[in-house]
C-alpha cells in the first residue's frame, strides 16, 4: 500500500485541501496537511476556460508538473480524464504519474457506466500506482438515485478503483448505508449544511475534500478586502506576509528584496 493509500486507513479521515496553483498548494502543505489535491474549478477559472469541458488537460498537466516534486503528496483532480478513449485517459494518468502524482480523481458526469469503468482499468493498467477516487455524480448533477449510485459505485470497485467518490451526498444515513455497503474508501464533499468532519468520521467516511470551496473562499476575502479598502476600512482577516508567498531564490523573493531593499 502506498503512503498515499494508508492515509485512506488512518485513525482519521484524510482532510484534503485543494488548490489552484504553487502558493495555494504550499501554503496548505506547511499547515501541516501531508497530502493536497487540485481543484478543476479553481485550475480552469484561473486559466478562464470552462469546469467539467474537458478544456484544462494541458493547464491540469503543468500544474501537476510544477506541484509533483514538492514534499507533499499530490492527487490531481482530472475531470472526466479529459477524453472519452479510455487509452488516453490511461496515458494521461501515466503522464501525472511521471511528474510525481499520486492520486486522480476521475468523474463520471453521469456517462456510461462501462465507459467509466473501462477508463478506470485503463489508469490502473497505465499507472498501477496512482491511486483512482473514482467519482460518481449521481447527487451532483443527479437526483441522487440510491440504486443508480450502487450499480455505478459497484462497478467502480469492480474496474479496479482504489476509492468512491459522491460529491452532493451529505444525508448521514445514507453515507453510513453506503459506507456498509463498500469494499473501499469512500469519499464525499465537504458541505459546510452538511455534516461536520468529525460527525462523518463517525459515519465511517474515510476522506473528505474541499473541492472549490478554499478558491471560492479566497475569491471572496478578496472582494470583502477591496470593498474594505474602498470604503476606507482596513481589511479584515489574514494577510499572509510577501515573504510568504513569493517563493525564495525567485524574482522578487527573498534574495531580490535582499539585493534591493529600496523597492519592498
Amino acid at each position: 500500500m502506498t503512503a498515499f493509500a494508508d492515509l485512506h486507513h488512518a485513525d482519521e479521515p484524510l482532510l484534503l485541501p485543494n488548490a489552484w496553483d504553487h502558493a495555494s498548494a504550499t501554503a496548505l502543505a506547511a499547515q501541516g496537511f501531508p497530502a493536497v489535491a487540485t481543484t478543476s474549478l479553481g485550475v480552469a477559472a484561473a486559466a478562464g476556460l470552462p469546469d467539467g469541458a474537458s478544456a484544462t488537460g494541458d493547464e491540469t498537466l503543468r500544474l501537476a508538473l510544477v506541484l509533483g516534486s514538492e514534499p507533499f503528496l499530490l492527487s490531481v483532480d482530472a475531470e472526466g480524464g479529459f477524453s472519452d478513449d479510455p487509452d488516453e485517459v490511461g496515458e494521461f494518468a501515466r503522464q501525472l504519474a511521471v511528474v510525481g502524482a499520486v492520486g486522480v480523481n476521475l468523474e463520471d458526469g453521469l456517462g456510461p457506466v462501462r465507459r467509466h469503468a473501462a477508463k478506470i482499468a485503463a489508469v490502473k493498467a497505465a499507472a498501477p500506482g496512482l491511486f483512482v477516487n473514482a467519482r460518481t455524480d449521481t447527487h451532483w448533477l443527479g437526483e441522487g438515485d440510491g440504486e443508480d449510485t450502487l450499480r455505478r459505485l459497484d462497478a467502480y470497485q469492480e474496474a479496479g478503483a482504489d476509492g468512491v467518490f459522491v460529491p452532493g451526498l451529505t444525508d448521514p444515513r445514507r453515507i453510513a448505508a453506503l459506507v456498509r455497503h463498500l469494499d473501499v474508501p469512500l469519499n464525499v464533499l465537504y458541505s459546510p449544511d452538511g455534516p461536520a468532519v468529525p460527525h462523518l468520521a463517525d459515519l465511517g467516511v474515510r476522506r473528505v475534500s474541499l473541492g472549490s470551496l478554499l478558491y471560492r473562499r479566497a475569491l471572496g476575502a478578496a472582494l470583502e478586502a477591496v470593498a474594505d479598502i474602498r470604503a476606507g476600512r482596513t481589511p479584515r482577516g489574514r494577510t499572509p506576509a510577501y515573504a510568504d508567498v513569493a517563493p525564495a531564490g525567485r524574482p522578487g523573493g527573498p534574495s531580490h528584496r535582499a539585493a534591493h531593499p529600496e523597492t519592498w
